[in-house]
């Protein structure tokens, strides 16, 4: 198999996450929907987080093992990845924090009080948020932190295919295609019911940062495989998806309906492991 016909294996996984998305275009929403809709996201990216963290603790654990049980290893390797692995988690979980302090700050400045001085009201008047531009800059985190995690499900299948194992790349393109599904209304859930509805375009660039880093991870993972390469964004990942889970949990706070909101953290986990028994079933 062609270095192409590889490629565009990976697109095929990647690129179902489109399928998901025109849900953000949705014109206003019952409260009730808003609410499952964002639960159910919540409860997709849940699945995300813990199946992230156990692949990302996987080859750590496998250091440790190879140390203390086998005597194959050694510490160094062990401190060298697990180093990697907190230090990816720290970085996707805290640039987010304070890339959404910065924004926020600089987005919604308040009202001035007289040509060229400030007034005390400025500085004790609290910022009014654009609820439209939090959607879709949460939308957008959403995205990126999808995006790190298809970019090792690439590795997965360019790795596969690569060493001629074409049925069991198929059978990962079939898994991750449908997981990538559940994964396209999970980025857009933020946006649903907004007084402006995103653009188609604005849906294609959170398509493609999401679903393209899987295309470039089938090609890179055709090439060679890396451990440390791979905890290094799978702990990215991790960190990213737990800013954002805390950010939809707050989202669901706002909107009530703890009911839905429950059912539809259930959904969203049952979908994320039904997907991923396709992929199990795969033998990865």
């Amino acid at each position: 198999m062609s270095s192409v016909d590889i490629a565009i294996l990976g697109a095929i996984a990647g690129f179902t996450i489109f399928l998901g998305l025109p849900i953000g275009r949705l014109r206003s929403p019952s409260t009730g929907t808003r609410a499952l809709l964002n639960a159910t996201a919540t409860g997709v990216l849940l699945f995300l987080f813990w199946d992230v963290v156990s692949h990302a603790v996987d080859p750590v654990a496998a250091a440790l093992t190879a140390v203390t049980r086998d005597g194959t290893g050694s510490w160094g390797r062990f401190a060298a990845l697990a180093a990697v692995a907190i230090g990816g988690l720290a970085l996707g979980l805290m640039t987010l924090v304070y890339y959404e302090r910065r924004t926020a700050g600089a987005g919604a400045p308040g009202r001035r009080h007289g040509p060229g001085a400030a007034g005390v009201a400025e500085f004790t008047e609290p910022r009014v948020s654009d609820p439209v531009a939090t959607a879709r800059r949460l939308a957008m985190l959403i995205a990126i932190g999808i995006g790190l995690h298809n970019f090792s499900e690439g590795l997965a299948i360019g790795q596969s295919a690569a060493s001629g194992e074409i049925s069991l790349a198929v059978l990962l393109i079939v898994g991750f295609g449908l997981h990538n599904a559940t994964e396209g209304f999970g980025i857009v859930a933020p946006m649903t019911g907004q007084s402006e509805r995103p653009s188609w375009g604005f849906l294609g660039l959170l398509g493609v940062i999401g679903g393209g880093p899987t295309v470039i991870g089938t090609m890179i993972g055709q090439s060679f495989v890396n451990d440390t390469l791979s905890v290094a964004f799978l702990a990215l990942a991790a960190g990213s998806i737990l800013y954002v889970i805390v950010q939809l949990l707050r989202v669901a706070h706002n909107i009530g309906r703890r009911e839905l909101t429950y059912w539809g953290l259930l959904l969203g986990l049952l979908l994320g492991f039904a997907t991923d028994f396709v992929i199990v079933a795969a033998g990865a």
